[in-house]
């Protein structure tokens, strides 16, 4: 069976609470999805960073903060926060028809490493496994895996039996997607724990941009990959993923897709500031959602979901736009200028072609495209998925930044 026929479309907790998220928040947005997102293909409530640190309370990172782990050197989640632990919360949110995800960042951890823990199953120890010399630059909880040494691979199968114990469906792999070459071997190793854990678990690999020359590697060893850095709500990221979209485009396919990060919708950074609302104009976040959906992007939510307005939910749930994430193969962009974009995609079943126009310019314009220009005969309908009018014609008066996307019958 292909782990990740389609790309995953979830919830993760990054955006809005940082390091600070808890089981309540977890819940609380777990049962938001499944009354009001789930029937639209919404799936995964990942839990991100650092749920292993009992005093985490922002974006950033307390360095060697003391960590909750098991006798194995296995981080498992903070008391204080996760009072029902990891198990009993997966329950409950597959309880709700949804999946459990959960970040870690790559390697051993330090605590675990300097007190020689011993690793489950194995002869080895966590300082065996660990490599000094590879340390996050902005995260110090872990040493890298010292990947040459039989010790490595076995604390990574250690840690998947547990989080396969947990019930586990996502992993977010965090610090090596970019870290070409040195973690290449890291990669693989990584890989050969999650695919032996004995459950069925999608692995990301992040932060981006991970190197487009390793695209084949990445394909054979994980299930996603971030192609940036953390994308947040500023419309110079969203114009600059048109480029890395062109570029990665065609390694998206059943089982591998390349992640152009979450979505900055609604509701952010919540643990600093509870009125942050997203900077995206209502016309930005159709023109990221469109794009997302034509690259065939994992859907990662990154707002608090209980706290969103009529516009966001909407734009979440517009079921003509999220099956091109399911219907379509191959897309990719006529053109891309500073000003506008051009993408089609045609749909698997050959019933038509997904055409999107992309106003980039800071005013308004009309976007054409003829049938001549899209290789058609002729246009005999096609249907506008944001606003569902049906015309003979792909052509749209855009207000700066906003797109539109058509169904094409021909």
């Amino acid at each position: 069976m292909i782990i990740a026929k389609n790309p995953p479309m979830g919830w993760n907790s990054w955006d809005c609470y940082g390091t600070a998220v808890n089981e309540e928040i977890t819940l609380q947005n777990a049962r938001y999805m499944a009354e009001y997102l789930k029937p639209y293909g919404w799936e995964y409530v990942v839990v991100d960073i650092q749920w292993y640190q009992p005093t985490a309370d922002t974006h950033d990172y307390i360095p060697f903060a003391e960590c909750c782990m098991d006798e194995w050197g296995r981080m498992v989640p903070a008391p204080n926060r996760f009072p029902s632990g990891f198990r009993a919360l997966a329950d409950e949110i597959h309880r709700l028809g949804l999946k459990f995800g959960i970040h870690i960042m790559r390697g051993i951890p330090r605590m675990a490493a300097h007190r020689r823990l011993p690793i489950h199953g194995s002869e080895y120890t966590c300082a065996d496994a660990a490599n000094p010399n590879s340390i996050c630059m902005w995260n110090p909880d872990m040493y890298g895996a010292r990947s040459s040494h039989p010790a490595a691979l076995a604390y990574y199968e250690s840690i998947f039996r547990l989080y396969a114990e947990w019930g586990v469906d996502y992993v977010k792999c965090d610090d090596i997607a970019r870290e070409y070459p040195h973690c290449e071997r890291e990669i693989e190793l990584l890989s050969q724990a999650c695919r032996t854990c004995g459950r069925d678990i999608v692995l990301s690999l992040s932060p981006g941009p991970a190197p487009v020359e390793r695209a084949e590697h990445l394909k054979k060893y994980a299930n996603l990959w971030r192609i940036t850095d953390d994308f947040w709500d500023d419309w110079r990221l969203l114009k600059g993923m048109f480029e890395r979209a062109e570029k990665w485009c065609i390694h998206a396919g059943p089982g591998h897709w390349p992640d152009a990060d979450m979505l900055p919708v609604g509701a952010l950074r919540q643990n600093t500031d509870p009125s942050y609302w997203t900077k995206f104009t209502h016309a930005e976040l159709r023109t990221m959602m469109t794009l997302w959906c034509m690259m065939r992007s994992p859907l990662m939510i990154g707002g608090e979901m209980t706290k969103f307005d009529d516009f966001s939910l909407k734009l979440l749930t517009n079921a003509p736009l999220l099956e091109i994430e399911k219907a379509s193969h191959c897309a990719h962009p006529l053109y891309t200028t500073d000003e506008a974009s051009a993408w089609i995609a045609p749909r698997v079943d050959g019933q038509g072609l997904y055409v999107a126009l992309f106003n980039l310019a800071d005013k308004a314009q009309t976007l054409e495209l003829s049938a001549e220009e899209l290789g058609l005969p002729g246009i005999a309908q096609a249907a506008e998925l944001w606003s569902g009018k049906k015309t003979k014609k792909i052509k749209a008066r855009l207000a700066a930044h906003d797109a539109a996307v058509w169904l094409v019958k021909y």
